[in-house]
């Protein structure tokens, strides 16, 4: 029986027994399985009722209330005080009224982002083209290449040792102008100065860093032709295939075992700063040492949210010849998680076209400019992928980014669909970033779904309005208004590192669509509030197969909400990336942002048995496959 008709036969069952007449049966008739109910029903068991100036719960019979009751982790009841006591009972219970002036919300959750990157970006110093609102305070987005230079230099004059690495992220040449070698060596010319792009597509290395990882011409001379093209000894710019020529020898400066760690740790409290309750990384690591590193962070009981890692689908049919052994492998990476993570059961991430921030996307009308499209999997590649996946009852997420791309993907899933039937496939399209509005259409008819990033808007309309893709398709970008009108389930996403990891800014970039200048790009692709909302909980929760435990603060469920200062349904559109969060409830437990906690008690989790150059190296080669799709 699936979960759908075992919720139906729950709710008709036991609200016909004579013995659960009251209003608690309403309650436990809307659990998904039989195990919660007998967990919610145990009278032994203290239920805590937090009151709550407002409670947006998501739920249709139920949209607004005033208190809630959580017992065992899960949600027995919401509404008003009266109506949860009544459904209380006689079952033992105590008030909590911490948030008698905020307003709670279903937990956030982060649908698509890189912790690995995030970790290892997070640990540098950030200098970029946007603000970063961090834990340990905000990070102001640099105005020019002179601002970038003087706080980079101010940032070397900080560092405790005299060979301490100073790296950096963030920093754009199409916002502030080249940056070569000599830049870097008016900064230093006695330590290494690594400046990773704010793309994640190169790297720019002073003179000392150079000689330091063994870099000169002459092992340059021995790279491919395409690596060779694409680097240049004399600015210290390596990118694209040069970048991955020159990984093994500068990865010890930059990815650096405990430097992660700290890394890791800031975008732990920075995410839970945000509300998240809950996040997923599609594309997950497929080297061991480094999820282990990663797993002594996020597996720890010290984690404010729990983590999933959806498999490399397009890494692990590239590995194995053999169908079966695709997917055998696929289910042994479960063995890699516990605790806080897990792996995403049935569902694998596969590639389209190329990425947003460095117009490498496939696109049916011609690039303005000297931009080429580029596919991320072979046509036969990813059609195997699709085949594999699609047969073994897979649900597909496919990072597609130009509209020639998506033809691409549509036309795939209706090939399957014909070919093999399924219902709810759930076939996630991730990114969308340029399409068409017949596209729309057909993603509805075909039964996929949409994860997009609006935070495209905000950071590219005004650029790629110059060049790249010209107004119509800049302005149209992440075409949500559409999507949403269409009656298709989206959710959002940040893809952090690419946009930062915080769902009420997402919310406001999909609802405002007001760019980098203060414009509006294209106000027919606005959202509502509530379609926001529900695509960082509800929507988000669909898109993962969650929907039955989160999402909603609905019986049953589990007891996850995000605490803020006010409803970003009824403050001005345009405050609403402003609203305070106080913390997180997450499975019943209160973490408030920025306090001593519990979680502090396993600030410095015990770091697994692996070699620093191991790590190092399977560290960022991950990392730069990652945002090689992205960047």
């Amino acid at each position: 029986m699936n979960s759908l008709n075992r919720r139906g036969f729950l709710r008709t069952g036991l609200l016909s027994a004579t013995f659960l007449v009251s209003p608690a049966a309403v309650a436990l008739a809307k659990t998904s399985s039989l195990s919660d109910v007998g967990k919610l029903m145990n009278a032994d068991d203290t239920v805590t009722i937090y009151s709550a100036r407002e409670i947006v719960t998501l739920d249709p019979s139920r949209p607004t209330a005033t208190s809630v009751a959580v017992v065992n982790n899960h949600i027995l009841a919401c509404g008003t005080l009266e109506d949860v006591k009544a459904i209380v009972g006689g079952q033992p219970y105590e008030m909590d009224t911490t948030f008698k002036d905020k307003v709670i919300v279903p937990g956030f959750i982060a649908q698509h982002a890189h912790p690995l990157l995030a970790a290892l970006s997070m640990s540098s110093e950030i200098l970029s083209i946007e603000d970063w609102e961090l834990p340990t305070g905000t990070v102001p987005a640099v105005k020019d290449k002179t601002d970038f230079m003087q706080r980079l230099g101010a940032a070397e004059e900080k560092l405790d040792t005299p060979e301490g690495v100073l790296f950096s992220w963030g920093y754009h040449a199409a916002f502030y102008g080249p940056l070569t070698r000599s830049d870097l060596d008016k900064i230093s010319t006695t330590r290494p100065v690594i400046i990773w792009m704010r793309s994640c597509h190169e790297f720019v290395l002073n003179t000392f860093a150079l000689a330091q990882a063994g870099v000169t011409q002459d092992l340059m001379d021995g790279w491919t032709a395409t690596a060779q093209e694409q680097s240049s000894y004399s600015d210290g710019h390596f990118w694209e295939q040069g970048m991955f020529s020159v990984l093994a020898n500068i990865a010890p400066m930059v990815a650096d075992p405990d430097k992660f760690r700290e890394g890791a740790l800031v975008m732990r409290d920075y995410m839970h700063s945000k509300g998240i309750t809950f996040g997923n990384e599609p594309g997950g690591i497929l080297a061991k040492p480094v999820q282990d590193m990663v797993n002594s962070v996020m597996s720890s009981p010290s984690m404010p949210f729990r983590w999933s890692f959806m498999p490399d689908g397009k890494t692990l049919v590239e590995m194995y010849e053999d169908d079966a052994q695709v997917i055998a492998e696929t289910e042994k990476l479960a063995s890699w998680y516990g605790g806080m993570t897990h792996s995403t059961k049935g569902a694998v991430k596969l590639f389209a076209d190329g990425a947003i921030y460095s117009l490498a996307m496939q696109v049916r009308d011609p690039f303005i400019g000297d931009y080429h499209g580029e596919w991320m999997m072979d046509e036969d590649l990813f059609e195997r992928a699709f085949r594999v996946y699609w047969n073994a009852g897979y649900q597909l997420h496919i990072h597609v980014n130009g509209d020639a791309g998506l033809d691409r993907v549509l036309n795939s899933l209706e090939a399957n669909l014909r070919r093999n039937p399924r219902y709810d496939h759930r076939t996630t399209i991730i990114h969308f970033a340029v399409s068409a509005a017949d596209q729309v259409d057909r993603i509805k008819q075909l039964g996929a779904i949409v994860s997009a990033n609006p935070y495209y808007v905000t950071a590219l309309a005004d650029k790629y309005s110059e060049t790249g893709l010209g107004p119509e398709r800049a302005d149209q970008m992440a075409r949500l208004g559409d999507v949403e009108r269409a009656g298709i389930s989206y959710s959002l996403h940040s893809d952090m590192p690419m946009a930062p990891a915080d769902p009420l800014f997402l919310m406001w970039c999909a609802v405002n669509r007001i760019t980098s200048s203060g414009r509006v790009a294209g106000e027919n692709q606005r959202i509502s509030r509530e379609g926001a909302l529900s695509g960082v909980t509800l929507d988000a929760a669909y898109s993962l197969r969650l929907e039955n435990e989160r999402g909603s603060i609905e019986p049953g469920k589990l007891a996850n909400f995000t605490i803020l200062d006010a409803n970003p349904l009824t403050v001005d559109a345009i405050k609403i990336k402003d609203v305070g969060v106080w913390g997180t409830v997450m499975e019943g437990q209160k973490f408030q942002v920025g306090t001593a906690d519990g979680r502090k008690v396993l600030l410095d989790p015990t770091s697994p048995e692996v070699g620093s150059f191991e790590f190092s190296k399977a560290a960022i080669e991950h990392a730069i496959r990652s945002v090689h799709a992205h960047g």
